[in-house]
């Protein structure tokens, strides 16, 4: 019998609704019922209230991305499935206000990380519209690294990278992993949870290769227009050896030099088929030594010069 292993949840609660806890425990129930619990919590502010879940579960893992208007709660009460667990939040807009055992509040804003221990039980206070990706993760391999204390920092490290990248990774096709992948995913998310804790992965470790070239992908995507990207560059970022960059794409289809060709190529051709834009254009914006260089590698790829191609798009 095939296990579900992916849910979702999106509740708003009018600002005028008269009893609010029950209309956000309707509004849950119904959509998930007790598989994503819910902690206690109640609006902040005088507007509409929504949160939004994306939730996946990974052995004894979970990963979720989450939406949320402004919230206050905790993490205690019988809706606490959070006791003797490490959580990551890597918060990517707004700010999340946690309140610990000893009353100490640390404040996580767009950017940046937490990891805890979530035992005893946290409070939290949430601003409007944040968002962030949460990760739930089981404690024996971590305790050691975080004992009593939690670590916040940067959510641009290298380590911080390498597990988003995982995560992304992991959730595409985490419905259609075997019991044995669920478990070696599970392990690298750990692992990798470790990595941030520490401020250093062991990248050279086989089971870090997908997650260590996924994370070279997206920062080569985000880096195309640069001259200078390069392996080298990629490497510095992710805080590895351009050797162990090189090997982690080993048991891909293509290089990362020829990811970056390709991711060239492919906004070359978008830009094209605007029609806004000439070819020497085209070729200075993404790296392309001229538009000579550009038309080789186009014809090489899509069979077609860009002049043919744009004329052909322009005529459909």
């Amino acid at each position: 019998m095939e296990t579900r292993r992916k849910y979702a949840v999106d509740v708003t609660v009018p600002a005028h609704a008269r009893d609010w806890p029950d209309v956000l425990r309707q509004g849950w129930d119904s959509q998930v019922g007790r598989v994503i619990p819910l902690p206690p919590a109640k609006p902040v502010g005088a507007g509409d209230y929504r949160v939004r879940i994306r939730h996946a579960k990974v052995d004894d893992a979970v990963i979720e991305r989450l939406y949320s208007e402004s919230v206050a709660g905790g993490t205690g009460g019988e809706f606490n499935h959070l006791n003797n667990r490490v959580v990551l939040h890597v918060v990517r807009h707004g700010e999340w206000r946690f309140t610990g055992p000893r009353r100490t509040t640390t404040t996580v804003t767009g950017g940046q990380f937490v990891v805890r221990l979530n035992d005893p039980s946290w409070t939290f206070e949430v601003e409007p519209r944040t968002t962030a990706t949460v990760l739930q993760l089981p404690v024996d391999q971590l305790r050691p690294h975080l004992t009593d204390r939690h670590v916040i920092g940067l959510a641009g490290s290298a380590e911080v990278r390498l597990l988003l990248a995982q995560t992304r990774a992991v959730e595409a096709t985490v419905d259609t992993l075997t019991p044995a992948g669920l478990i070696t995913a599970r392990a690298s998310l750990v692992e990798l949870a470790k990595g941030v804790i520490l401020g250093h992965a062991d990248c050279a470790d086989p089971l870090l290769a997908p997650a260590l070239a996924q994370a070279a992908r997206d920062l080569a995507d985000a880096l195309l227009p640069d001259a200078d990207l390069s392996p080298v560059v990629l490497a510095r970022h992710l805080n590895v050896s351009v050797r162990t960059l090189h090997r982690a794409f080993a048991g891909f289809d293509e290089s990362v030099t020829a990811y970056v060709r390709r991711r060239r190529l492919e906004r070359a051709r978008s830009d094209l088929a605007t029609g806004r834009a000439t070819v020497s254009e085209v070729a200075a914006r993404w790296q392309f030594s001229d538009s000579s260089h550009l038309i080789r590698a186009f014809k090489s790829r899509y069979g077609q010069t860009p002049t043919q191609f744009v004329r052909s798009a322009q005529q459909q």
